[in-house]
This record gives C-alpha cells, structure tokens and sequence, in this order.
C-alpha cells in the first residue's frame, strides 16, 4: 500500500462499514431500556472504554443542548444523548455506524440528525452552532489532528464544551501478536501509523481494519490549547480489552472549554 496513494478517510469508511457489518461492540445500537432510562433523567455516555463520563463534564441542564457527536456512529453515545433532551446531531465517517443512530431513533422515536463525513472537515456546520462537543475515542482513525482541534472549535459557541477520549501513544509501542499472548513486546518507535508496517505485518495484527495512528500528547492535548481551548478536567482509565490494563492506563479524556470572551 503505497503512502502516497493512500486515502485514509475511504478506506477507514470501507473498514469501518465492514465493522459495522461485524456486528462489533461500538456498532451495537443502545437497548430500548437504555432509551427509557435516559428519558427519565438515568444516562450515561462514554468517552473512553467502559468508563461513564463524568455526569458534570456536561451541563447542568442538557434539555435543548446542542451537542455535535463526532466521529461517533454506532447507535450509542448521540440516541442516548437525544432521549435526555439534547438537540443531538451525529457526525461519522461510516454510513453503517450512522444507520445504527438512524436505526434507534427510528425505533424509539428519539429526533436526531446524522451526517456523513471527515472529522477534520465540519464544513456542514455553521459557526457556533453546538453548546457541546462529545469526542469518543476515534482520532486514532485520522491522521492529522490540527484541523480536528480547529474546527471544534469554530463550530462551538463562546463558553461550548468539548469532551474527548483518545488513545495514550505508549500502546502503539508494542508487539500485536505479543499483546495477544498477554505479553508486553517493544518493537515500534512512535509516532506509530499502521498504515508503515509490512503489508504482511498489518494483515496479521489489523486485518483490513481502518489505519491507525498514534498521537503525542503533544498533538493531543498541546494541539487543543493551541486551537484556544482551555482544559478544564483529564482523567484516564485502563484498556477494556488487553494486556497493558495491568501496567498503565490506555485511554485517556478530557474536557475542555472555549473562552466565553471568543
């Protein structure tokens, strides 16, 4: 696969709508309990892994909210979002992670809005159109994050609030096929793309998975200070599903705000 040729945001929407087809854990529409529940004020999203997102990340009152999901189809974070009163629009770069939105709110007769596209591109978007931003983690996906930052940023209001969940880069270190044997390898530098291994070594730990990337903290957290938000609260928690759970925290997340002066 040559670099210079490569198209992330086709192939990621071509693995990422295989996924879906998978019937993976992200691509599992929310029950109609979890609707019910968040209909009487009991809800809960997540930003990293199986962590609820703390309920004062958000604002004290989501009834009417406008929250943009971004990067976030599967059915999950934007109908629960929309059961509790938020004016949720749900942007993704899969049509099968977006269909399994439209999917909930059909059944449930939840209102919310689905659009397909790249999160470094919110041109359907007006300036300041959302009260909150809600980031699972996804910009493992993309590799670019400065425009990311940037556009989160236009496209919420003055005093808006932007929660995202992203991987810690020391995971991208190591060995796959280590890591499935519960075994902690090092064999890359960072930063890490897969998109660089073999194209026999990337079939072995991704299949034809989308491309990742690492990103520093840098990139990460230095990038949305230098887009102008200011952070406001970070927590991190272990990988849900491997071996490095036992060693550090995988994921991370954080809350940031734009001034209200902006």
């Amino acid at each position: 696969m040559a670099a210079a040729d490569f198209d992330p945001v086709a192939h990621n929407r071509a693995a990422w709508d295989r996924l879906a087809d998978n019937d993976i854990e992200w691509s599992r529409p929310v029950s109609p309990e979890v609707i019910a529940r968040a209909r009487e004020g009991e809800w809960s999203v997540v930003l990293i892994g199986h962590e609820a997102t703390p309920r004062d990340w958000f604002p004290a009152e989501l009834a009417g909210a406008r929250v943009l999901c971004l990067a976030s189809g599967g059915g999950q974070q934007g109908p629960v979002l929309a059961a509790a009163g938020a004016v949720v629009t749900v942007l993704d770069n899969s049509p099968k992670q977006l269909s399994r939105d439209d999917e909930v709110a059909a059944r449930e007769g939840v209102a919310l809005r689905t659009v397909l596209g790249d999160m470094r591109d919110l041109g359907a978007f007006d300036d300041a159109e959302f009260d909150v931003i809600v980031n699972p983690v996804s910009n493992v996906f993309c590799p670019d994050l400065t425009p990311v930052w940037a556009e989160a940023f236009r496209v919420l209001r003055p005093g808006g609030t932007l929660m995202t969940g992203f991987m810690n880069p020391d995971v991208y270190l190591f060995d796959e096929a280590a890591l499935d044997r519960d075994e902690l390898v090092v064999r890359h530098r960072l930063p890490f793309s897969s998109l660089d291994l073999s194209e026999a070594d990337r079939m072995r730990a991704y299949g034809t998975g989308p491309i990742e990337y690492s990103h520093s903290l840098t990139e990460q957290i230095g990038g949305q200070l230098a887009a102008g938000f200011i952070l406001t609260h970070l927590s991190e928690a272990p990988h849900h599903a491997d071996v490095t759970a036992q060693h550090f925290p995988a994921y991370i997340a954080t809350r940031a705000a734009k001034p209200p002066s902006t």
